[in-house]
């Protein structure tokens, strides 16, 4: 199933001329222990896809946040061998046949991957979250382009909420990439 992303998940309906497209494809793969495991993939394909490797999210309640990041990280590798072709369908498909392995696999957190977490380790207490709210935001597209780019560069995962005139920031991640400001 292929759909264009539509919810406001740290980022917003993009324009296609500017910014490229969003697909959010769910999907099912096997697990470890041969049980289904229901894969929601985010992919943000560049104006210039693809030539370009395309942004790729994770989701999934029935992997860690580390086994995520792993299958995004191999998903990017396995995209860097079909550059210049169309990929979404062809990485859809090799995670559902090797999710499994993939899985199975020691973290590797190589980092080699352009525009793209790298996993860290956990350092200074662990996993931190911490709420910005904003007093306004001029250029809501451009804003949340930055935001986005900003928490992927320091390996964070985030919402941005709009409830009225409140806008928020939810960041989540590691504890040396979250500056705390001092009361």
């Amino acid at each position: 199933m292929i759909r264009q992303k539509e919810d406001h998940r740290l980022s917003t309906a993009v324009d296609p001329k500017t910014d490229g497209t969003v697909f959010r494809i769910l999907t099912k793969a096997e697990g470890l222990m041969g049980e289904d495991v229901p894969l929601e993939l985010l992919f943000h394909l560049p104006v210039n896809y693809p030539s370009c490797l395309p942004a790729i999210s994770v989701h999934s309640e029935h992997l860690t946040r580390a086994q995520s990041m792993t299958v995004k990280e191999k998903l990017l590798k396995q995209a860097e061998n079909l550059l210049s072709e169309p990929m979404v369908h062809e990485l859809v498909l090799w995670i559902r046949h090797n999710l499994r392995h993939v899985l199975n696999q020691p973290e590797t957190g190589s980092g080699r991957e352009k525009c793209t977490f790298a996993t860290g380790t956990t350092v200074d207490g662990g996993l931190w979250m911490t709420l910005l709210h904003l007093d306004h935001m001029r250029a809501k597209t451009k804003y949340v382009q930055t935001v986005e780019k900003w928490a992927s560069d320091l390996q964070l995962t985030g919402r941005l909420m709009f409830m009225g005139k409140i806008i928020l920031i939810l960041l989540q991640g590691d504890r040396s990439n979250i500056k705390v400001p001092e009361s």
